[in-house]
């Protein structure tokens, strides 16, 4: 025990010894939590629209009005002819355009629907799926509206309406927030990238330096220097989440309906996931550089399959079989479940469970592969 607290003292005076660290574990990570959370947002806002209107009816000018006075939507001034629309579509000024055919009101009033033209720009596919889905909104609520008015104006006999009317609630978000969402996953991803990377570092830091030869020469064991080189990121890494909880309830007023102790109870176990991994990179790699990239690349595939940006419900089946290995995953899962919906342990006894065990098979790789020979 005492050659490890010598070790865990000499892995805290390295790392506070050196300046262009404190910076990184302090300052980085939080303006990454604050810009990130303000900036990655699927909301779409400030759409592009114009229209063609060949019909020039009151119906075809209402119709216009009501997207004018939608905040999701910018009105620019109209095309006289599609080949200009085209054009303004392919230059990227106009996102959507509707086009409004002859006799639009006339068959409104007659047939009691009318076609019209809708073009997206889909080069960014989901942009274009909320686009289509505003359009969509805005386009039936105006159409029973102009039909009621048009045919009361001639005295026609209304059929009762029909339509069932859905009112949907919202659990654990109810203002749809996007902000609730993304914050906790944001957090994940600075606890993740920072205990990893640093700890990828570690070692073949001083593999370049040759200190670790001078270590060899002890008789410290291995998993005694193992666990000397993992305990202070540990800790850091419960710090850099302590902090960011707290910006996350002053600046986003993300909600904290569970346990925190809880949450500090999965993140200990998920950060031995994490450093048991860079340290098993350390070994393996001769330069930092090598480290580095190692490290990038895992991490870049285990964020784009945690479930973070993209539902793994919606992954193929072979990939949401993949994102079971991924320990990110759980812990994006998990912290959305204990902050938001308030979750007891016996709701992430299933993710607890698989962290401790891949925490456990991380860390015996990591002993395993530090050859005290280097």
């Amino acid at each position: 025990m005492r050659t490890i607290l010598f070790i865990i003292q000499k892995e805290f005076k390295q790392i506070f010894r050196n300046k262009a660290m404190l910076p990184i574990l302090f300052v980085l990570p939080f303006l990454q939590l604050i810009i990130l959370s303000n900036a990655a947002s699927f909301e779409v806002k400030n759409i592009a629209i114009s229209y063609i209107d060949h019909d020039h009816s009151a119906a075809s000018r209402a119709l216009i009005h009501k997207f004018q006075s939608s905040d999701y939507f910018v009105m620019f001034p109209p095309f006289d002819t599609k080949k200009e629309a085209d054009l303004a579509m392919k230059k990227g000024t106009i996102a959507v355009v509707i086009e409004i055919p002859n006799h639009f009101e006339r068959q409104l009033v007659t047939q009691n629907k009318s076609p019209l033209s809708v073009r997206i720009n889909a080069i960014d596919g989901a942009a274009a799926g909320v686009q289509s889905a505003y359009v969509t909104q805005i386009i039936r609520s105006f159409d029973p509206m102009v039909s009621t008015k048009w045919n009361s104006a001639k005295s026609q006999v209304l059929a009762p309406p029909k339509n069932s009317i859905a009112i949907p609630l919202f659990w654990y978000n109810n203002s749809l927030n996007y902000k609730t969402l993304m914050v906790p996953g944001i957090l994940v991803l600075l606890v993740t990238m920072l205990t990893l990377f640093l700890s990828a570092m570690n070692i073949v830091r001083e593999k370049e330096m040759g200190t670790l030869e001078q270590i060899n020469a002890t008789p410290i064991k291995k998993y005694q220097f193992i666990i000397g080189k993992l305990f202070p990121f540990w800790l850091l890494g419960l710090l850099i989440l302590s902090v960011g909880l707290v910006l996350a309830k002053i600046v986003f007023a993300i909600p904290m309906l569970g346990s925190i102790g809880l949450l500090y109870l999965f993140t200990s176990v998920y950060l031995l996931v994490i450093l048991g991994i860079g340290l098993f990179i350390s070994n393996f790699t001769n330069t930092q550089q090598q480290a580095m990239f190692i490290a990038w690349f895992i991490t870049v595939l285990f964020i784009l399959m945690s479930g973070l940006f993209t539902p793994i419900e919606s992954m193929p089946d072979w990939a949401q079989q993949l994102t079971l290995l991924n320990p990110i995953r759980y812990y994006v899962q998990v912290i959305r479940m204990v902050l938001l919906k308030g979750a007891s342990f016996d709701a992430i006894a299933t993710p607890f469970y698989s962290i401790v065990f891949y925490a456990f098979v991380s860390n015996l790789l990591a002993i395993w592969s530090y050859k005290k020979t280097n």
